[in-house]
């Protein structure tokens, strides 16, 4: 069996020949694992067969890039988006946003011209030879928006502009987050008239922390909703079914997130209250799952304590499909080569159909 045709048989609540496997560790996870074992030819891609690969545009409004600062520890970097960071060196981390081009309504207006849809957001050649190589794989491969929504507009605007500007000028962030939607659309129609070939879409929009979202139920309803499921419409019209990345304690926003018409939710952060068990219970029947593997229990001395996770929930999470294995987090660099062997054993001992 394929990597496609197991994603796929996943997405639509079908058993496989097991669960599919993808994952996502650190570069810092990844030069611990290379000390450690992992080949230097081989990927962890490669090496433990993850099944999930994926393709984007630049959503960006691909202003130049400029290294204000650089130190021993950190670089100041303006990106496309006219967002000040700071990037520290030799640690995973999300970079520490200093400033913002976007502040207000005006400085949106003047750079909105800038989203528009133009060839050169789109490696072409490149592209499609990749796209075309992995579908001979068998790979199950998606389009990918890094980030969407309110997580995207957060990243060139700041969080706490965003959420003052949802109160004091609901129009203004709301349009942002439409424009966005309306690139995306574009650049997936005009990818798939040129060569490429999607069978899924993962979008990115980290909508809550470990308390909970950062916004209510219905300021989701407005600002959100509307374009997710215009997302999803359009990646359903086009044969694709659609995977949702979000962190954080979102347990009250998933009946919308049904509602939407996503068709699987990830990665379940077990730390913010996200449980798999009981939201493979409660909303199994309508929405898979990807993720909820706990990362501390990865990194712990104990391999029983992985071996727990694994066995509790996943012979629960796989029944009748509707199950990716992937950890509740990107997988850090506490977590050694050889633990993490160790969790790919049990994955594919626990993922077992037959």
């Amino acid at each position: 069996m394929t990597s496609r045709e197991r994603f796929l048989r996943a997405l639509r609540h079908q058993e496989a020949d097991r669960v599919p496997i993808s994952d996502a560790p650190w570069e810092t996870t990844i030069a611990r694992w290379r000390r450690e074992g992992l080949p230097k030819d081989k990927s962890p891609f490669d090496y433990f067969g993850y099944e999930r690969i994926a393709q984007g545009v630049d959503l960006s409004f691909q202003l130049p890039k400029v290294t204000r600062e650089e130190t021993e520890t950190c670089k100041i970097v303006k990106d496309g988006f006219g967002a000040t960071t700071r990037v520290f060196k030799g640690q995973e981390s999300v970079p520490e946003l200093v400033d913002f081009t976007i502040t207000d309504r005006r400085t949106w207006e003047e750079h909105k011209p800038r989203m528009a849809w133009n060839d050169s957001r789109v490696a072409w050649d490149s592209g499609v030879k990749a796209n075309r190589a992995w579908r001979e794989k068998g790979l199950f491969v998606t389009y990918q928006a890094g980030a969407f929504g309110y997580d995207l507009v957060q990243r060139f605007a700041g969080a706490p502009r965003v959420l003052e500007g949802m109160m004091d000028d609901p129009a203004w962030v709301k349009d942002m987050i439409d424009t966005i939607a309306d690139l995306i659309i574009t650049a997936v129609e005009e990818m798939l008239r040129r060569g490429f070939q999607f069978d899924g879409a993962f979008i990115a929009d980290d909508m809550g922390y470990r308390n909970g979202p950062f916004f209510s139920p219905a300021m989701y309803r407005h600002f959100e909703f509307p374009s997710q499921k215009r997302l999803c419409d359009f990646f359903h019209s086009q044969g694709m079914p659609v995977i949702l990345h979000t962190d954080g304690d979102v347990r009250k926003l998933v009946p919308m997130f049904v509602e939407a018409g996503f068709d699987c939710l990830q990665p379940l952060e077990v730390k913010a209250g996200m449980d798999v068990i009981e939201l493979k219970k409660q909303y199994g029947d309508r929405l898979a799952f990807m993720g909820g593997i706990d990362v501390r229990a990865m990194a712990h001395p104990d391999p029983t304590v992985i071996e727990r996770e694994v066995a509790r929930k996943i012979p629960v999470a796989k029944h009748g499909g509707g199950y990716i294995y992937h950890a509740d987090h990107s997988v850090p660099d506490n977590v050694s080569f050889q633990q993490y062997q160790r969790v790919m054993e049990l994955v594919k001992r626990y993922g077992a159909f037959s």
